[in-house]
Parts: C-alpha cells; structure tokens; sequence
C-alpha cells in the first residue's frame, strides 16, 4: 500500500500573512471506533480556520484523519484531539472543528470546538445591500 495512516501533520507557508481569510475543509468520510463498544463511528468533520504563518498540506491531513480509523474515541475527546493537534501543527488565529457524527442508538451528536489565537479580533462583518 504506498499510503498508510500517520498522525504527523505538514504545514506550508501562508501565502498572505497580511489578510484574514478563512479556509473551510470538509471530510464527509471520517471514522473511529465506539471505545466502549469497538463499533464503528462514522461521521463527518468540518476545519474551518484563519491561518497565521502556516497553513495545513492536505495530504497529511487526510493521512492524519484517517490513523483514528482504528482508534476508540468518545466524540467529545476525538473533536479536541483534532483541535489541539491541528493548534500544535498551524498556529492559526482562529480555529473552528464541527464533528457531526451518524446516529448511534437513535442519537446524533454534534460537537463543535474552537481556538482563539490571544489577542486575535474576528473582523467585523460586512452587510452588503
């Protein structure tokens, strides 16, 4: 297989340091396991960030989403892990994880994360006629 799972994330320079925008990154397709059950969870995960310096190379990322295949995670502590590590990897100014797993038992769960870098205002937004 010339793939395999890998929970180190590559970065790459942002190429405009000077401006806020956002990158949205959706994964429709991520999957752990049920720690109390081992059962698969499946469920989609939704990045969105306002880099700083560096911004995320996506085939790490889809490498790094796929290595919790394997892994027992409760929903709570899998959308923090992401958070932190993305965090850890990017720096970015501000980052939003949206984890909406499948229903389990007649429940869906819905769990949303976010980071604010210190000091860093969002931008006020623009009403447009």
């Amino acid at each position: 297989m010339p793939s395999q799972p890998s929970k180190d994330l590559e970065t790459f320079e942002n190429p405009e340091t000077g401006r806020d925008y956002t990158i949205r990154i959706r994964i429709p397709e991520f999957t752990c396991l049920c720690p109390k059950t081992g059962q698969p969870d499946f469920g989609e995960i939704v990045i969105e960030y306002v880099p700083d310096l560096l911004c995320l190379e996506l085939k790490s990322l889809k490498l790094y989403i796929w290595s919790f295949r394997n892994e027992g995670a409760f929903h709570e502590a899998v959308t923090h892990r992401v958070l932190d590590d993305l965090i850890k990897s990017t720096g970015a100014r501000f980052m939003r994880i949206t984890a909406r797993f499948n229903v389990r038992g007649g429940i869906y769960t819905h769990v949303v994360a976010e980071h604010r870098k210190p000091g860093w205002q969002a931008p006020a937004p623009i009403s447009l006629p």
